[in-house]
């Protein structure tokens, strides 16, 4: 396990390290979720993985180019405000889990990808068992379940097109650029990982705000501490995807430490965002941090391509939630907080409100 951001940052650019498994049966794993567990993603050698992926990134660049990420804008903000208001007129107390975090990125996704939003509670069911880490029989028959609905959508799209990614995985299908398998794997893909994070990180960041009265005014009194504080609220997300593995597929030496060809390598983020050699006091929260080297969205050629939606969806929600709500408190001891046994989805199960 990883937990020092140059040595993160170094395997995160190591060739030597991939997703794929030579002998995935036998590969060493640390989740049965049949969504993550990287041992076995279809590849021949390692040679094939790197060009599938290459190829699959620079698809998936377009789809979160700054054009669409400027159409998007407005939409997200839309969201963010009819979701406020919905709940002020339901009236204190509230969970900020399922009045905000959840909701919100499940709706900014299904926009993106060209998703009927009536069908998010089947997503997130879905979702959730898929990423379940013990449970590896419900997480294959969930991960099955979103795989035969995006190929009903992508074969609705081939024939009615529309301005979303489903429509243009649906065009690249139709001009060879894609195997239906390999357009069906990045729609699920963008899916997950396009509302997953981002949900755990607006519960934390609202956490971190409502116990940190003295940033929370900071941010109130100066706005244009915004990108810097959504920054800090990426750095310091608590939980989530600590189970995910890559491969050696040949002895890597870091340190004193020699990583043999074979072995799972888990790059633990959160340790890695509080690595004190590289953050000044990294267990307080600091919205005017800088530099803010944080790796929350990888590093190198494993970067996460939707970064620039997240930080959107985040501007969005920190932007507007303290100034139509200025006296939010937590309506309940931080001790008293349930946080979500699954350690690869993390966040909160509920984070009660009022004003």
């Amino acid at each position: 396990m990883v937990t020092r951001l140059d040595e993160a940052k170094r395997l995160f650019s190591d060739p030597r390290l991939t997703r794929s498994h030579p002998d995935p049966m036998n590969a060493p794993r640390v989740t049965n979720s049949a969504l993550l567990d990287g041992a076995d993603w279809g590849y021949e050698d390692y040679e094939s993985e790197r060009d599938g992926e290459a190829a699959m990134r620079a698809l998936l660049s377009k789809f979160f180019s700054a054009r669409r990420m400027a159409t998007l804008t407005p939409r997200i903000e839309g969201f963010v405000d009819d979701l406020l208001a919905a709940m002020a007129e339901q009236g204190p107390p509230a969970d900020l889990v399922e009045s905000l975090a959840r909701p919100l990125p499940m709706l900014v996704i299904c926009e993106l990808l060209g998703v009927p939003y009536a069908d998010r509670g089947r997503f997130r069911r879905w979702s959730e068992q898929a990423a379940d880490p013990v449970d590896g029989q419900g997480s294959r028959a969930a991960l099955e379940s979103i795989h035969g609905y995006m190929e009903e959508l992508l074969e609705r799209k081939r024939i009615e097109s529309a301005e979303d990614v489903l429509s243009d995985l649906a065009a690249a299908c139709e001009s060879g650029a894609l195997k239906p398998l390999e357009a069906n794997a990045m729609a699920t893909g963008v899916l997950f990982a396009g509302h997953a994070t981002t949900v755990v990180v607006i519960q934390w960041g609202a956490l971190h705000m409502l116990t940190n009265p003295s940033q929370r005014e900071a941010l109130r009194r100066d706005r244009s501490l915004l990108p810097s504080a959504v920054e800090e609220i990426l750095r310091r997300r608590m939980s989530g995807g600590e189970a995910l593995a890559r491969y050696a597929t040949a002895d890597i030496v870091v340190g004193d430490v020699t990583i043999r060809a074979g072995d799972a390598v888990v790059i633990n983020l959160i340790g890695v965002n509080h690595d004190p050699l590289a953050f000044p006091q990294p267990d307080q929260f600091d919205i005017a941090r800088k530099p803010n080297p944080h790796l929350t969205f990888g590093y190198g050629r494993h970067v996460c391509v939707g970064q620039n939606l997240a930080r959107l969806e985040l501007r969005a929600v920190f932007g507007q939630l303290f100034e139509k709500f200025p006296t939010l408190f937590l309506a309940a001891p931080v001790n008293q907080l349930r946080v979500n046994d699954n350690p690869v989805v993390g966040g909160l199960r509920e984070l009660p409100v009022a004003w």
